[in-house]
């Protein structure tokens, strides 16, 4: 902004080219709805704080937007509108991808397996046809699927959120002088410790009761819970799926979870008789609040929010809030990577390679990380603990997606990348393998082919790799592509071929191995 309040030049400018792109028939006015429907299919929801009286200005009866009044609106949305009018989003296509991610969704409905949790008998009550999904971007684009906006008790994907506060309040060197950090090998609820008497992780019932008894102990638990509950709703947007307000838990769950928790009373008093409990920690309030928070009620269109507080390193996307430090994220995806999908975490970080946390309710919280999170719910679980249709539904999307965490390695020519502005990326590739033909680095040629660009790739003078090569003298890379498929009838925009190039610039040799070819 300028001294006088008037956008700058350059700002100007920029709004005027996207207002433009608007106005296709120049009539010097932009319609409102064409605005709100770019909005809509960039995946922005009405309810985002971002957009506060965004929508009623949308949905006016007022005349269109002339030049200034779309300025102004972009002007005071803090570049959110430039941005996301600009494709300038992590996902540029969201509307193409959130259909996507719906057929992966739907295709899960034919998963009939397992059983809902039986052990908490007011688990056993839920109908185990719900189905829900929730998806946030770190740029707050959101999808919900299914039951999304119904609510679920928590049970151990509150987990890493309970190790989260307690990072944040002690310090990780405090926590892990009482907690583990490796994965067990053994049942989420098995009465057993690691060789040094600590819980193996925070993401198993023992790590997270020793979680609870190191945060706040001098407080309530009613007071705990409740400091507990205002850091999910920062994570979550200010809203749990049930409206603005405190965070609540579901009494009868946890009057359930408290009446049928032997276990956990068991490995309470065994890290009570092994010393593994800090100094004067209360067992009893560690419990109670343990069982709270697995009975916390949520619904997978706020859990999705919240697992994109994490992907988007603490910062939560739809408030620009910094709720979480960067330490803590890392160290809270790190062991939801090793330890958040039970017995089966192993097997979940080899073939879908997200960190995850699962609960027996039947929800699945997952992170891609820097991109987006998402949450799935559907109660019937597999002989792990896990959601038979949550796990069924990430390998799906990680079989579609670049988003196991090694796909960057070497990007798979099978799997799509919506992260990716296709035609940029197309061209970015090209130039790169053309450039590097040209240079004779036969090593970057492997390496752009390998990662699945085009050997007839051309510029806008119609010019190929084999052109430059050819032209250049590089007789190794000319040998090489021509090997891969390169095509030695090409012509460019003057009609010649790399034969002629070669022929050219004086590599008769190489001319006449195209000429062959």
């Amino acid at each position: 902004m300028t001294e006088t309040g008037k956008p700058s030049t350059d700002r100007f400018d920029l709004d005027q080219q996207i207002f433009d792109a608007f106005d296709r028939d120049r009539t010097g006015v932009v319609e409102r709805r064409d605005v709100r429907a770019r909005v809509e299919a960039s995946g922005l929801k009405a309810d985002d704080p971002r957009l506060a009286s965004f929508w009623d200005e949308l949905t006016s009866d007022a005349n269109a937007l002339d030049q200034d009044g779309f300025t102004d609106l972009c002007t005071r949305r803090e570049g959110l509108l430039v941005r996301l009018l600009q494709d300038r989003f992590i996902i540029p296509r969201f509307d193409r991808f959130a259909a996507d991610v719906g057929a992966l969704f739907e295709d899960g409905r034919a998963e009939t397996a397992g059983t809902v949790a039986s052990y908490i008998p007011e688990l056993a009550r839920v109908d185990p046809e719900n189905y829900g999904l929730g998806l946030c971007t770190v740029d707050g684009q959101r999808a919900s699927y299914g039951d999304s906006d119904a609510v679920f008790c928590a049970q151990s994907a509150a987990k890493p959120i309970t190790y989260a506060r307690a990072l944040e309040r002690v310090g990780g060197e405090r926590v892990h002088a009482h907690v583990g950090r490796e994965p067990s090998g053994r049942s989420f609820n098995d009465i057993a410790l690691n060789r040094v008497n600590k819980p193996h992780n925070p993401m198993i019932n023992a790590g997270a009761i020793m979680c609870c008894a190191l945060t706040d102990p001098e407080e309530s638990v009613d007071a705990r819970f409740d400091a507990l509950g205002a850091l999910w709703l920062d994570l979550a947007a200010g809203d749990l799926g049930y409206g603005a307000g405190k965070a609540r838990y579901n009494e009868a769950v946890y009057q359930s979870e408290k009446a049928t928790a032997n276990r956990n009373y068991a490995l309470a008093y065994l890290m009570m008789e092994k010393k593994a409990f800090p100094e004067g920690a209360d067992l009893h309030a560690a419990l109670d609040l343990y069982f709270r928070i697995c009975a916390l009620e949520l619904s997978v269109d706020r859990m999705a929010i919240v697992a994109a507080t994490l992907a988007n390193a603490g910062v939560c996307p739809l408030t620009n809030r910094r709720v979480l430090s960067v330490e803590t994220v890392k160290n809270v995806l790190s062991l939801m990577s090793s330890c958040g999908m039970y017995d089966f975490s192993g097997e979940f970080a080899f073939t879908i390679g997200l960190p995850a946390k699962s609960g027996v309710s039947g929800v699945l919280m997952a992170v891609v990380p820097g991109v987006l999170g998402f949450a799935v719910w559907s109660p019937r679980l597999d002989p792990l603990g896990n959601s038979v249709r949550g796990v069924a539904f990430c390998r799906r999307l990680v079989e579609r997606y670049h988003f196991h965490m090694y796909d960057g390695l070497a990007a798979p020519v099978s799997k799509h990348d919506p992260t990716e502005r296709r035609s940029w990326a197309r061209g970015l590739e090209a130039y790169q393998l053309i450039q590097a033909a040209g240079l004779g680095d036969l090593v970057e040629v492997r390496r752009l082919l390998a990662h699945g660009s085009s050997v007839n790739a051309a510029d806008y003078d119609r010019r190929t790799p084999l052109h430059l090569a050819a032209a250049e003298g590089c007789g190794e890379v000319v040998r090489y592509l021509l090997a891969h498929g390169a095509d030695a009838q090409a012509v460019d925009r003057w009609g010649a071929t790399a034969a002629d190039a070669a022929e050219q610039s004086g590599h008769s040799e190489i001319a006449a191995l195209l000429r062959g070819a």
